[in-house]
This record gives C-alpha cells, sequence and structure tokens, in this order.
C-alpha cells in the first residue's frame, strides 16, 4: 500500500467532514452554470453551459475518486484537498466570463487541479515501481495532453477556443474508456483500481443533493424577489415539488439498489465508471436544466413561453427520467420502462408547451413524474402481495447462486 493511502482494515468508510467541506465550492458552481445557461438562452450559450458543467463535474469527479483511496486523516491529505479546493473556486468563478475575458483562468485552474492532483498521486503517495504510481502517471500524462489545448483555447478568442475546448474535453471524457492507454506501454485492466463501495456511492448520492439544493435556492431567491400572488406562489410551490420529486425518484429507490449492485458486481471498477462516472452528469444536467426552468416559470407564470424557454422547462425531467432509465439498463441490465415513458410523455409536452401557460406546462410536468412515482410504487405494492422478491432480493441469491458455481 502507497503512502497516504486508506486503511481498509476497519471496514466500510464514510464521507468525512473534510469532503463535504470541499463539496461547498461546488455549490457556487453549479449556479455559476446555471446562470450562463439562463444568461444565454441560444443553441451557443446552451454549449457553453453544457462545456462548463463537464469541466466542473469531471474536476469533482476525479477528485471523489482519489479520496476514495487517500487517507482523510493525513495533514498531506487534507492539504491537498484544500488546494484542490481553492482551484475548484478558482475556476467557478470564471465560469460566466469563460468564453470572454477570464479563458486563462477557467482553464488554467482546471488544469491545475488535474494535473497538480495526480503529480502528487503519482510522485508523493505511490511508491516507485508500484502499481499505483503506474496508474496515476498515466492519467497524468493523459491530463498533460489535453491540458496543452485547454491552455491553448485560454490564450486564443472564440470560436478557436470553443474549437480547442472540445477536443481537449473529448481526451478527458475519452481516457477513462480506453483505461488511459498509451503507445508502447502495457494495457491496465480494469482490477487495477480499486473501490471502497459505500464511500464511493455516498459521495455520488451527496453531490445530487448539492444539485437538488441548488435548485432549492434559485427557487426561493427568484421567489424572494418578485409580489407575491396567486400565480406567483403557485409556480413556487410546483417547482418545490418537482424537485422533492426529483429526490424522491433516485433515493427511494435508485441510490439503494445502485450501492448494493456495485458491491456485489465482479467488474466493480467498470460499473463504477459507466454509471457514476459518466451517467450521473447526465442526471446532474437534468437537475440543473430544471432548475433554469424554475426560474423562468416562477418569473412568468401565467405566459406562454417562446420555444427556447419551453424547450428548458420540459428538458430538465425529461433527461432526468432518461438518464435514470439508462442508469437502471447498465446496472440491472433492464430498462425503466416506466421512466421511459415518463421522459417521451415531458418531451411531448415540450412540443407543446408553447401554447400553454408556463404555470399549466409545470403542473403537467409534475404529473408525469407523480406518475411514474406512483407506477413504481404500486408495482412494489403488487410484488409484496404476490409474495415476489425484491429486486435487490433476486440481485443477491443470483449474486450468491454464482459465487458458488
Amino acid at each position: 500500500m502507497g503512502r497516504f493511502q486508506r486503511d481498509r482494515a476497519g471496514g466500510g468508510q464514510r464521507v468525512t467532514s473534510l469532503e463535504l467541506f470541499y463539496d461547498l465550492v461546488f455549490v457556487f458552481a453549479i449556479a455559476q452554470v446555471s446562470h450562463l445557461l439562463l444568461a444565454h438562452l441560444t443553441w451557443a450559450g446552451a454549449g457553453e453551459a453544457l462545456l462548463a458543467l463537464l469541466v466542473v463535474w469531471w474536476a469533482w469527479n476525479y477528485t471523489t475518486w482519489a479520496t476514495n483511496e487517500l487517507d482523510p486523516d493525513s495533514t498531506v491529505v487534507r492539504l491537498l484537498l484544500i488546494g484542490v479546493m481553492l482551484g475548484s473556486l478558482l475556476m467557478a468563478v470564471a465560469i460566466p466570463d469563460a468564453f470572454d475575458d477570464k479563458g486563462l483562468l477557467f482553464a488554467g485552474a482546471y488544469v491545475a487541479i488535474q494535473v497538480g492532483r495526480h503529480a502528487f498521486l503519482a510522485f508523493a503517495a505511490a511508491p516507485a515501481g508500484s502499481l499505483e504510481r503506474e496508474r496515476a502517471e498515466r492519467i497524468l500524462l493523459w491530463f498533460a495532453a489535453s491540458g496543452c489545448l485547454w491552455i491553448a483555447g485560454g490564450l486564443v478568442s472564440t470560436p478557436a477556443r470553443a474549437w480547442l475546448w472540445v477536443a481537449a474535453l473529448a481526451i478527458d471524457y475519452a481516457a477513462p474508456l480506453v483505461l488511459y492507454w498509451a503507445p508502447g506501454l502495457r494495457r491496465l485492466p480494469h482490477s487495477t483500481w480499486t473501490i471502497e463501495t459505500a464511500h464511493f456511492a455516498e459521495r455520488f448520492q451527496l453531490f445530487m443533493i448539492i444539485a437538488l439544493g441548488e435548485t432549492i435556492v434559485i427557487t426561493g431567491a427568484t421567489t424572494a424577489g418578485l409580489v407575491l400572488d396567486t400565480a406567483t406562489i403557485s409556480a413556487f410551490l410546483l417547482a418545490f415539488l418537482i424537485t422533492a420529486a426529483f429526490w424522491w425518484l433516485y433515493f427511494d429507490y435508485v441510490a439503494g439498489i445502485a450501492e448494493r449492485r456495485l458491491e456485489l458486481a465482479r467488474d466493480r471498477t467498470r460499473l463504477a465508471r459507466d454509471g457514476f462516472t459518466y451517467l450521473h452528469a447526465l442526471m446532474v444536467g437534468g437537475i440543473i436544466l430544471s432548475a433554469v426552468g424554475d426560474e423562468l416559470v416562477i418569473a412568468h407564470p401565467l405566459d406562454e413561453l417562446p420555444g427556447d424557454e419551453v424547450a428548458v422547462v420540459a428538458a430538465g425531467p425529461a433527461l432526468y427520467l432518461a438518464a435514470l432509465a439508462l442508469f437502471r439498463w447498465r446496472l440491472a441490465g433492464s430498462p425503466s420502462w416506466k421512466r421511459l415513458l415518463g421522459a417521451l410523455a415531458c418531451a411531448i409536452l415540450g412540443l407543446v408547451g408553447t401554447s400553454l401557460p408556463a404555470i399549466v406546462l409545470t403542473a403537467l410536468l409534475l404529473a408525469v413524474l407523480a406518475g411514474v412515482i406512483t407506477a413504481e410504487r404500486v408495482a412494489a405494492l403488487r410484488r409484496n402481495r404476490r409474495g415476489e422478491p425484491s429486486p435487490l432480493d433476486r440481485l443477491e441469491a443470483s449474486t450468491a447462486a454464482a459465487r458458488e458455481n
């Protein structure tokens, strides 16, 4: 075991107060992405907001993989995390003007986070010749390659900046899929990485809370600045209930099952990469879209919104449900038809929503979410009445049988 590594002998490790403190930066970062999209409701603006979100997510995600193995009680690890936190804060500050005069700050902070963290893992935390150093060096190599494009993009103006950053982001997101392959070096197997399941799953659950919390902040802040008439209060209540439905859809069923499936999986690293590293980004994107949509509806509850605003209002729930369905498919191998149909219904409402008052559109979207929740609860009750095992019971039984064979 390398230096500053987490001691796994004592059982499952939970999230520490330092990690929660670190997460506070990303409450601000998510809010910055939301405001960027709200200020630029165009295809170009949506692309910029998407790139900013993916950068924020990638910075947080890699730190989570690192802290899953590092000892949180080590003074050096604490200083590392505080340093990454500062870099993340600088990156978040630059988000609104990342495609204007703060491009170099945005890109430089991101590169410093990724390169600095993995330089520490490679040359300070891991002993020479160890597997830990080899994988950290391989990741560092990829970040150094993409970092050249990030910095180059920060030095030029748009549209060249956008193209350079898209190329850099493609390199960053492709790297885990090819297991950080490099010419002339041996391929790393998935077993190169180890995961402490309880801690890992809890970290991603907490980021979902961060995103939902940012939605609550936007809902409250928008409402506080308006005259509280019947329409505004009704729109506020609908926005809050949609956020509550998002929480219910993830934490009532998905979170617990996902953690248990990850724990029992034979190929845990691949499952964690696909289900958590990639698919959770889609869920967070759906939440951010919904937060922006909530602000639009609360500000204009009785108006028929233009097409671009309607698209944002409906896209949030649609993307969230679709991402949950994909997550279920990746973890369980079977789709969630209820959630897919719910996503389709939200998309259809987006197509006809320009002819509806904003508050009516929001009420219909809430009805879709409530319908999905109700259908899943009814299905669970019927299964219990028939004495059939729950999905988790079936998973554990099949896993036990496979291990016996």
